[in-house]
């Protein structure tokens, strides 16, 4: 059995090298070096969290390590980190629904984005069912496929379809009136 690949970080601000035209078997350390910002992105998007998602995005970063010898040689592994942070992210929801009840204190408002349009655009985008914001986030940010998408999400390529035009549709009524 092969050694597990050495996990090194590279320093801030390296350039490396379009992640899409890496080869097979690419080591771990480059394969976290080229994704783990780009699915950090999309899993705050999708969960509209940063803080869940970097936590989402370490959670499936380390499962992806201590299985790189089968994800490695997945089609799309970034495809496979995105969902594996996605569910873990979801059942880390559904724990604290169990246990804690939710707050009726609203004393603690959102900071607003500098940005208006930016701020439409991303509360538009949370007023999304999940099931709608996690097709968009992948056929939008992570710029996969109709049928990546529905691979890495579990459902059929009419469903993606479906829920990508409904949801793109909704985005674009709220935005329209906020014109």
């Amino acid at each position: 059995m092969a050694d597990p690949p050495t996990v090194t970080l590279g320093a801030p601000g390296q350039v490396v090298a379009d992640p899409t035209d890496e080869p097979p078997g690419l080591p771990f350390d480059r394969f976290y070096a080229g994704h783990v910002d780009r699915v950090h992105r999309a899993l705050a998007m999708a969960l509209g969290d940063p803080g869940l998602a970097r936590e989402a995005t370490d959670e499936a970063m380390v499962r992806a390590y201590a299985r790189w010898d089968r994800v490695s040689r997945l089609d799309n592994p970034p495809g496979w980190v995105f969902r594996v942070g996605l569910n873990w992210a979801t059942s880390w929801w559904r724990k604290v629904r169990r246990e804690r009840p939710p707050l009726a204190d609203e004393r603690h408002p959102a900071v607003a984005a500098p940005d208006p349009a930016a701020l439409a655009a991303r509360t538009a985008l949370d007023r999304l069912p999940t099931t709608q914001r996690t097709v968009i986030v992948c056929r939008v940010l992570l710029d996969l496929s109709t049928a990546e998408t529905a691979t890495v999400l579990d459902l059929s390529e009419g469903t993606v379809k479906s829920r990508l035009s409904r949801g793109l549709a909704e985005l674009r009524a709220a935005l329209a009136e906020k014109e």
